[in-house]
């Protein structure tokens, strides 16, 4: 009996991984689409992203059910509990890391005359930092791996120092060019959603460590005090 349970148990954490991993993999190819569909102003992509969201938030409410239920049924303890409420929390970050490639999605028809935009070339440089945060962030939560997950903290790092630049060069740019406001505004609300994508990877980042070690990283553990 106690076998049967273990086993049961195990395949229950298995199917738990396995839909973060599925959910993630969309996520990661949301935002990856999005950026796609803003350089190249495809309404085709654009929508197929925002559509694609909806499946992300059905994940997620799988999650949870599926959470809920080991919590009640196998009465995990210690490590795995661990694992279990870290899992109900790295679903609820991933969706909202979908929900930013959606709203990125959105503002792809709102930008007009975008090849005149030399910041434009910078935004998906800023993405493909983000991206490679959240794909290895995922990694690191496959593989129980705390050492990949301080090293995708440490990258937040280089995204903000990114969004920073872009900032003030897209704020310059609209100044001397007062007719692309409109334009130039929408592309800061794109720099910004891709800032706060690697503030969620390091949010996951940071609940990887906890699940395999059972501490946050000593930065997480200090903001906290503080």
């Amino acid at each position: 009996m106690a076998e049967h349970t273990v086993k049961a148990f195990d395949e229950d954490i298995t199917r738990l991984r396995g839909l973060i991993a599925e959910m993630g993999g969309l996520a990661e190819l949301s935002l990856q689409e999005a950026m796609e569909a803003l350089v190249q102003k495809s309404s085709e992509k654009a929508h197929a992203v925002i559509a694609r969201d909806k499946k992300i938030d059905a994940l997620e409410a799988e999650v949870d059910k599926l959470a809920i239920r080991i919590i009640a049924l196998r009465a995990p303890m210690a490590d795995d509990l661990r694992e279990v409420i870290a899992a109900l929390k790295i679903a609820g970050v991933v969706e909202r890391i979908g929900d930013y490639g959606k709203n990125i999605a959105k503002r792809v028809d709102r930008i007009e005359g975008r090849y005149r935009f030399e910041p434009l070339t910078l935004i998906p440089a800023m993405a493909e930092m983000a991206g490679e945060m959240v794909h290895d962030v995922l990694t690191a939560y496959a593989a129980r791996d705390p050492v990949l997950a301080r090293e995708v903290i440490e990258r937040d790092k280089k995204v903000d120092a990114f969004y920073n630049s872009i900032f003030r060069n897209l704020v310059s740019y609209m100044v001397e060019n007062p007719a692309t406001i409109s334009s130039v505004a929408q592309l800061l609300f794109v720099a910004r959603n891709i800032e706060r994508i690697g503030d969620h990877a390091t949010n996951v980042a940071e609940m990887v460590h906890y699940a395999a070690t059972g501490s946050y990283p000593p930065d997480h553990e200090d903001e906290t005090e503080s």
